[in-house]
């Protein structure tokens, strides 16, 4: 049954008529479920700007904001390729069974929700209880350079897992082969492996840069009205508006103004960063073969991967998981932890959020993987020509560009004018719009990497399109596909801003818990039995969960069964 299957689906794939519809649909639903939508939100609202344009004091407050975005985000970007390269080529080069945790542990991060994650921040860093109390003062306050260390923090495990993705399907014998020459591993990873993968490089820095670009409600809470860039100015306008301090017609054409000043100076840098890239050649001059040789063995070894752990450990995840450390406490009680479990009180709907978070995870990475496959292959084997491919590999970015509770508001302005919409398919489309980018950039770059002459060498033995995504691109690919995967699964488990804005009954884990940090943090009405207690635990319970899904995807995949 499964042979005749898989001659039916060979035969199929031959035929040009059928791959090209496949092809054209997969940019037609890119289009219409996930690129439309918003910018249709945004434009309809464009007369709005006319109020902003006649307020000269807000236009620049605005402009000095995006100009803030722009610069954390490169920056950020350039340091989170810095130091996420080391610890992915520890992951996928190192010998200890251990690395499959740690590789796990690098995607955490990515699963605290957002909002929670700016709260674990600022407590780590600037309130008592954290390591503030060891110098008795805020070590960093609120303001620019703590936005800084959070938009690391949450883009970190973006680059490793694309770096990761890429360095497991990069075929060790290339790299083996310049160390039989004498080249020591550092030296060879510098000019042999590099070289070939830097589209994923590439890919892991857009997806970083765009990454620190949208994000809101984490960057909000550590700002503490001190610092503005483009998505806080976004939020403040919106809070003004609701306490009455503007009109409507203000925060609109605020909105709108910011929104699409982004986009289009975003979409202008995405341009020259892939024309740069593409020229770009690796590696730089003649590197310096004596440091990289002490950097390769012994004492060099050790001090380079402790940095990286340190910087990992110390930076990233101790501070992102800060939040769930009341967590231990609940265990230490007792009564929290058995009412958790049993499902007693507030636990109730923690439990019915959970379920959902990771039902809706698992349609939209399915329904991601299958959508953004053939657009992957689309774009990076230019089948519709080179310009097509370039646009669209330009456009695949704006979902993420745009800040994500205004993502979310276009979303709701969209399909509210469609009816009969089910509301958990509105939080799919837009959970799905904010994570197909991911997996696109993540799996294009992946498909960059391999020579078109090992495809068409097979096809002209005969192999079916079918027979060569099986035999050489998917064996070669699929770790960046699991890699996209997880980028899928994490970011649709933690989004928090878009689901605010689209949802009004259901209520995801991340929703949830931001409304446990407000009633605890006295931002919204305190909401009855919910305290520090229960907000630590939860998050700890959503960071175990995701946890166990992640090494399990992974240790199956390591096993070669996936």
């Amino acid at each position: 049954m499964l042979s005749k299957a898989s001659n039916t689906l060979n035969r199929l794939s031959s035929k040009k008529p059928l791959k090209y519809t496949l092809y054209l649909s997969a940019v037609i639903i890119f289009f219409a479920l996930i690129l439309i939508p918003p910018i249709i939100g945004i434009l309809t609202k464009v007369g709005s700007i006319d109020s902003i344009l006649g307020n000269p004091e807000l236009m620049n407050t605005a402009l000095g904001a995006i100009g803030a975005s722009f610069v954390i985000g490169l920056v950020v970007a350039a340091l989170d390729l810095l130091a996420g390269v080391p610890l992915a080529w520890l992951i996928t080069r190192g010998k200890s069974r251990w690395l499959t945790i740690l590789d796990t542990l690098a995607d955490l991060p990515f699963v605290v929700p957002t909002a929670a994650l700016g709260y674990s921040l600022l407590l780590f860093w600037s309130s008592s209880g954290g390591i503030s109390d060891l110098f008795g003062q805020p070590f960093i306050s609120p303001g620019w350079l703590l936005v800084m260390v959070l938009h690391f923090t949450f883009s970190f495990p973006v680059v490793v897992r694309v770096v990761v993705g890429a360095m497991l399907d990069y075929k060790m014998e290339y790299e083996r082969a310049s160390r039989t020459l004498g080249a020591p591993p550092l030296t060879a990873s510098r000019t042999v492996t590099f070289p070939i993968i830097k589209p994923s490089l590439i890919a892991a820095f857009t997806l970083a840069f765009a990454r620190s670009l949208s994000e809101t409600g984490a960057t909000f809470i550590v700002a503490a009205g001190v610092f503005l860039n483009g998505p806080v100015f976004m939020q403040t306008v919106s809070n003004q508006f609701k306490s009455g301090a503007i009109t409507q017609g203000t925060y609109e054409g605020a909105t709108v103004f910011a929104s699409l000043i982004l986009i289009v100076v975003s979409l202008i840098i995405f341009v020259l960063i892939r024309v740069v890239g593409q020229r770009l050649k690796l590696p730089f001059g003649h590197g310096l073969p004596t440091f990289e040789k002490k950097l390769s063995y012994k004492t060099g070894a050790w001090t380079r991967n402790g940095i990286a752990l340190a910087v990992f450990f110390v930076i990233v995840l101790i501070p992102s998981m800060f939040v769930a450390l009341p967590a231990f406490q609940a265990i230490a009680t007792g009564n929290t932890l058995v009412e958790a479990f049993t499902g007693a009180g507030i636990w109730a709907s923690f439990w019915q959020s959970l379920t959902l978070s990771y039902g809706l995870a698992a349609v939209v990475t399915v329904l991601g993987i299958a959508l953004g496959l053939p657009m992957a292959i689309l774009i990076a084997r230019k089948t519709f020509g080179k310009w097509f491919s370039s646009i669209l590999d330009t456009l695949i970015n704006i979902p993420i560009i745009v800040p994500s509770i205004a993502l979310g508001v276009s979303l709701k302005f969209f399909w509210s004018n469609v009816p009969g919409v089910p509301e958990f398919v509105l939080l799919v489309f837009a959970h799905l719009a904010i994570t197909y980018p991911y997996f696109v950039r993540s799996m294009s770059a992946a498909m960059e990497r391999i020579s078109v002459d090992m495809e068409e060498a097979a096809k002209t033995l005969g192999a079916k399109p079918l027979t060569v995504f099986r035999t050489i691109v998917w064996p070669i690919t699929k770790y960046s596909v699991l890699s996209g995967a997880i980028i899928v699964l994490t970011r649709s488990v933690s989004e928090t801003g878009a689901t605010l804005a689209v949802a009004t009954q259901l209520q995801t884990a991340p929703v949830l818990i931001v409304n446990w940090v407000n009633s605890v943090r006295g931002t919204i009405s305190p909401i009855e039995g919910v305290n520090a207690l229960n907000v630590g635990l939860a998050c700890g319970l959503l960071i175990l969960f995701s946890f166990i899904v992640l090494l399990t995807l992974r240790l199956l995949t390591r096993k070669g069964k996936v």
